[in-house]
């Protein structure tokens, strides 16, 4: 069946936005009664009727919501934008197909890229939890420096990922199953020391992730799914 997103699901009714709506009616070719799954990115499935397949403004009849379970633990990342987007949006979207609560871009002391466009971010993360079959949209924060990040609160473990030939320990090793977690990975330059050594004096344990040396990417995508291996 197919599925649908929309942020604000009233009682019984829904219109889905320009972009959903297009692909229902044209792309495709539903039509008036046909049935479809509805998503609002909170955790929420609901199975619907297609009242209007209007190709602006589609209209859906809400019939039942359908019972959902969450994953009983949360994993949160915080990393350096690439300069190459590509790479970027690539990391975006298979950790929301994984399964990740939250995404944190920060800029550090060797980061090449410094702007990013949130708009493009929020499509690539709507349309990968569609096609994952996943019910709730990652929170995605808007970038801040690196030293402003490491100071805020969180509830959980917090580690941060680095290369240099520092006291660090395997991340699958340490990690304490049904905890959160928030992880920190470099730029493709990675961390300064300096910056390690902030982190650490923020409560954030040093780790390592892999015995190679991995793209900022390819780094927090294996954390994210490191943090559901520990917790399968």
């Amino acid at each position: 069946m197919h599925r649908f997103y929309s942020e604000e699901i009233p009682t019984n009714y829904a219109f889905l936005d320009h972009e959903e709506s297009r692909h229902l009616a044209k792309v495709l070719r539903l039509t008036n009664g046909d049935k479809v799954e509805l998503i609002d990115g909170n955790g929420k499935l609901y199975q619907c009727v297609i009242l209007e397949a209007h190709s602006k403004k589609a209209q859906l009849k809400i019939e039942s919501e359908i019972e959902t379970k969450s994953l009983p633990f949360n994993v949160e990342i915080a990393a350096a934008p690439t300069k190459n987007m590509n790479r970027w949006e690539w990391f975006l979207e298979k950790a929301t197909e994984i399964g990740i609560d939250a995404i944190h871009p920060i800029f550090c002391e060797n980061s090449e890229r410094k702007t990013l466009k949130e708009e493009r971010q929020l499509r690539i993360l709507k349309s990968a939890i569609k096609q994952s079959q996943k019910l709730k949209l990652p929170q995605l924060s808007s970038a801040v420096s690196f030293k402003d990040f490491v100071k805020k609160e969180f509830d959980g473990e917090k580690y941060i990922a680095h290369c240099h030939e520092l006291p660090k320990m395997k991340l699958a090793k340490i990690h304490t199953s049904g905890k959160k977690a928030l992880i920190l990975i470099g730029p493709e330059g990675d961390f300064s020391e300096k910056e390690i050594e902030l982190a650490r004096s923020n409560g954030f344990v040093p780790i390592s992730i892999s015995q190679s040396r991995l793209r900022t990417e390819t780094a927090a995508l294996v954390a994210c799914h490191t943090i559901h291996l520990i917790n399968a």
